[in-house]
């Protein structure tokens, strides 16, 4: 074990009891209610797939956006998650997360991964202007895919989940909602809950970790997303809490592995407490001797990962 991670768990010591408190009892809330003829969602359940590849949209580099459909085979209608890819803004596609896609779509869950923007192709909020519109897209196929999009979550994963994090808190931001989609004007952009791997919670505090450790790959990612410069401040989620911004607060799982020196623990840990402090539902799981992108690794702690996001999934459907 280096220098590095004997210090890490240290200080994760020092904030186990302070992460404990972050994790709160799920709020009481009005059931889901389901389409008339969908079964209800068993997390236990276990289905076959089918999966296929179809157009998203062409973004503004000409580049032809695909999405990757995870169709549980059954009677359905089944519950809705779209998926957003990690990549530090920057690269990786639709197939970043497909274990974990995998995973959620056997419990009997209609999983949508669609590619998004790239920074390299256009700054912030590009990559949030696609998720946008993929929760309209998708709320407005999900039935030809036998989904029920009455109620849709979205699972993300590290730049992904600053994009789904952004997605909860602003659905109705005009900014985000700059794509039309003419087949369904009136189909809006918010979401029901947020389950993200290792999501960058603090933008800032994440570009000052990059700087310290000397990573020169994770600072250039950081100012070519956030050009003009000062958007990695008003897009940033804990910056938006701490301002008292009128936001939504969605109910929200942040899963973070304890030796992730790319998101620190740390950072989740503060945000998981000013969210539930605001009024919010954010439940944070950590992981042992888990780095960034652990779940990319079969381990018991990917198992629980997977259970613990299908957990979450039946909490929310009122499973």
């Amino acid at each position: 074990m280096n220098r590095y991670s004997t210090e890490r768990r240290e200080l994760l010591r020092a904030i186990s009891a302070f992460g404990a408190a972050a994790t709160i009892a799920p709020v009481i809330r009005v059931p889901f209610v389901h389409a008339a003829d969908a079964p209800a969602y068993d997390p236990s359940a276990r289905f076959e797939l089918n999966v296929r590849e179809v157009e998203f949209r062409v973004n503004s580099a000409g580049r032809q956006l695909m999405a990757r459909i995870y169709e549980p085979v059954g009677t359905g209608p089944f519950p809705v998650m779209l998926d957003l890819h990690g990549g530090g803004w920057s690269r990786r596609d639709r197939l970043a997360e497909e274990p974990m896609d995998r995973a959620i779509a056997e419990s009997g869950v209609l999983v949508v991964a669609i590619d998004m923007t790239r920074s390299g192709e256009a700054p912030y909020p590009a990559e949030v202007q696609d998720a946008n519109y993929g929760v309209r897209w998708l709320k407005a196929n999900a039935a030809s895919w036998n989904g029920d999009a009455s109620k849709v979550g979205v699972f993300a994963s590290s730049s992904g989940g600053h994009t789904a994090q952004l997605l909860g808190l602003r659905p109705h931001d005009p900014r985000y909602n700059a794509i039309a989609l003419p087949e369904a004007p009136d189909v809006d952009a918010t979401v029901d809950f947020v389950a993200a791997r290792s999501p960058i919670s603090d933008t800032f505090a994440r570009y000052e970790n990059a700087v310290a450790r000397n990573n020169d790959r994770m600072v250039l990612n950081n100012t070519t997303y956030f050009d003009p410069w000062e958007t990695i401040h008003e897009s940033n989620p804990q910056e938006i809490l701490d301002r008292g911004e009128d936001v939504s607060l969605v109910p929200m799982l942040i899963m973070q592995g304890d030796l992730d020196d790319n998101v620190l623990p740390e950072v989740q840990v503060r945000f998981a407490q000013t969210y539930n402090a605001a009024g919010g539902d954010c439940q944070l799981e950590m992981f042992k001797d888990s780095v960034h992108r652990w779940t990319e690794e079969e381990s018991s702690e990917t198992d629980r990962a997977r259970e613990t996001v299908r957990q979450f999934i039946a909490r929310q459907l009122g499973s």
